[in-house]
């Protein structure tokens, strides 16, 4: 079998022309791969072991892994000895790097207090399965908190929301949250509160009755509301005012007798004159005879003329 020459021309060059290429690209690929390798790393602080919070950091829970610079984390750490003894303020996964905003100052103490931001307090109120939803008022959810009382000025029962959008430290001695979200009944719920709220939230623990309201934790609105009294929840109106201020009005001192003045002559009552409403006029009628005009009343007065 003859092949042609020309055929075998072109079919070797084409040949040349794929081996050319692909040894280019072999190359380029390469010396990017080197590149990509040669990439500077840095080592961070990361930890071993699930870390929950409120404990304390020590050696055996931590190690150091290298990373890209670039894909390092802010506020991660170089030395395992900057994080030995501090405290946990949010849960740490296994691998995961240890950054600043998760630890608490060292000597902060270990349990709720490092959980604590400055200038805010931990108040515990107790509840039951009611006043806690039914268990579901779980650490790290928002609640807001109602208390129903009568006020000292001895009106009619009312209920009124006292704080709102307040965090849940701890459900009992629980400060973890359960990742399947399971119902914990606990006695006593902690609320994060500042030191105007933790007084609101005091006095109305030991005046009224409280009850927790669940919300959704991305729901930060702040409602204002009026509050609800006993009357307007059965529809009728509300006592009189004379009734409520009659027992302030028996407490008040007596007041200082006034001396008597001078008895003086009584003038008699000037009477207004009235003026007499117009007579009402009698009904008529026109009666035409011819070219005699007459009118006649038809009112009885009139009739007898």
């Amino acid at each position: 079998m003859h092949l042609d020459k020309r055929f075998m021309t072109v079919l070797g060059v084409s040949l040349l022309w794929a081996l050319l290429v692909a040894t280019v690209f072999y190359r380029l690929a390469g010396s990017a791969g080197g590149r990509r390798r040669a990439a500077p790393e840095k080592q961070i602080v990361v930890a071993t072991k699930a870390v929950p919070a409120g404990s304390i950091l020590d050696k055996e829970s931590l190690a150091l892994r290298g990373v890209p610079e670039t894909m390092a984390p802010a506020g991660a750490f170089a030395r395992v000895e900057d994080v030995v003894d501090r405290p946990v303020i949010s849960a740490i996964q296994p691998d995961e790097p240890v950054v600043e905003a998760r630890l608490a100052p060292k000597g902060s103490g270990m349990g709720l207090g490092p959980m604590i931001p400055p200038g805010m307090r931990a108040v515990s109120v107790r509840v039951n399965d009611v006043v806690g939803v039914a268990g579901f008022v779980l650490p790290g959810m928002r609640v807001d908190v109602l208390v129903t009382g009568k006020p000292p000025s001895g009106g009619d029962i009312q209920t009124h929301t006292v704080l709102q959008n307040i965090a849940v430290l701890s459900a009992g001695q629980t400060i973890q949250a359960d990742p399947k979200s399971q119902p914990i009944t606990a006695p006593v719920v902690t609320l994060l509160v500042d030191p105007r709220e933790a007084e609101a939230l005091t006095l109305a623990n030991n005046e009224g009755h409280i009850q927790l309201v669940l919300r959704n934790s991305t729901d930060r609105a702040v409602i204002a509301s009026a509050g609800h009294t006993l009357h307007e929840l059965y529809g009728a109106s509300r006592p009189e005012a004379q009734t409520v201020a009659a027992p302030a009005a028996a407490n008040r001192p007596a007041a200082t007798p006034r001396p008597k003045a001078a008895a003086t002559p009584l003038k008699p009552p000037v009477r207004a004159e009235v003026s007499a409403s117009p007579r009402a006029e009698p009904e008529q009628m026109i009666v035409i005879r011819g070219s005699v005009k007459k009118v006649e009343y038809l009112s009885p007065e009139r009739e007898g003329k």
